[in-house]
């Protein structure tokens, strides 16, 4: 059987679980061997068996346990999927986390805390990916991880928002810049997708429905939805497309964001609304 992606090697954060496992997945289906990197050991080995369980011959599974938020990290885990030879011919960033709450009493940790996994962290990653295959002269392709949150507002997802359209800018910046190496730098923008970091929305609760309602394609989509985009854009079909962001979100695009107000009330209550109580009369 044929396997075009034979003989690559690629690196995949947030690669323990959801889109980034998926996407390993489907790389190494086709014959690329895969380093995931992740937060949690546990989590990555138990990911790494399973896709070891159906590898291709000659298509290797290894993990890198590190913080994409790590410079350090990042670098080391860019080095060990390349590889002695130094050769890197995939990457995907897919590592991000999120909170919820009003941009007027958000707390500067949790802000420094989004934009630090999904945005610094995707940066880092493409850094350090292009740097390498800039050395090995390999004509390598990155694909990072964005979503619908960043061309339409999610109300009370204020730092998500703000880094994946950071994200978005940084693949078509990217793109312009390092296609003069044979690089391509895409990202893949998903809506709600079922996934541990979002399992506290279901279809039944009030941001699930505001999520269908304004879907044409009216249901939640899975990771095997957005992995076969992923490994298009990472391998040689799509050679001549580089600084898109492609939607795989049903549609949802198209109309408005969703309400994320249910998670945010309980956080911080009339702040949601509007309504902050004055300061204290310091007499």
């Amino acid at each position: 059987m044929e396997r075009p992606l034979a003989g690559q090697r690629a690196l995949v954060t947030g690669g323990g679980s959801g889109i980034g496992l998926a996407s390993a997945a489907a790389l190494l289906a086709d014959g690329a061997s895969i380093t995931l990197m992740g937060r949690t050991k546990e989590k990555l080995d138990a990911a790494a068996a399973e896709l070891r369980s159906a590898a291709p011959e000659g298509a290797e599974v290894s993990t890198f346990p590190g913080d994409v938020t790590s410079e350090d990290d990042v670098n080391a885990a860019v080095a060990a999927a390349a590889g002695p030879e130094g050769v890197l011919h995939i990457c995907v960033a897919a590592a991000g986390d999120g909170t919820v709450g009003p941009m007027a009493v958000m707390p500067t940790a949790e802000w420094d805390r989004v934009l630090g996994v999904s945005l610094t962290g995707v940066f880092f990653t493409i850094r350090a990916a292009a740097s390498t295959m800039m050395r090995s002269g390999t004509r390598g392709s990155i694909v990072a991880i964005s979503s619908l949150a960043g061309s339409t507002t999610h109300r009370w997802m204020g730092p998500y928002c703000v880094a994946k359209a950071g994200v978005d800018m940084m693949v078509r910046v990217c793109a312009d810049e390092m296609g003069v190496a044979g690089i391509r730098v895409n990202a893949v923008a998903p809506g709600i997708i079922e996934t541990d970091l979002v399992a506290m929305v279901t279809p039944e609760s009030e941001v699930g429905q505001s999520y269908l309602r304004e879907s044409p394609i009216s249901r939640f989509g899975q990771v095997s939805d957005v992995a076969p985009v992923v490994r298009f854009l990472a391998g040689p079909e799509s050679g001549h497309i580089t600084g898109t962001v492609v939607p795989v979100d049903g549609g949802h695009h198209l109309r408005g964001g969703p309400d994320y107000g249910e998670f945010a009330r309980m956080l911080y209550g009339e702040a949601v609304d509007g309504r902050l109580d004055p300061p204290a009369d310091p007499s």
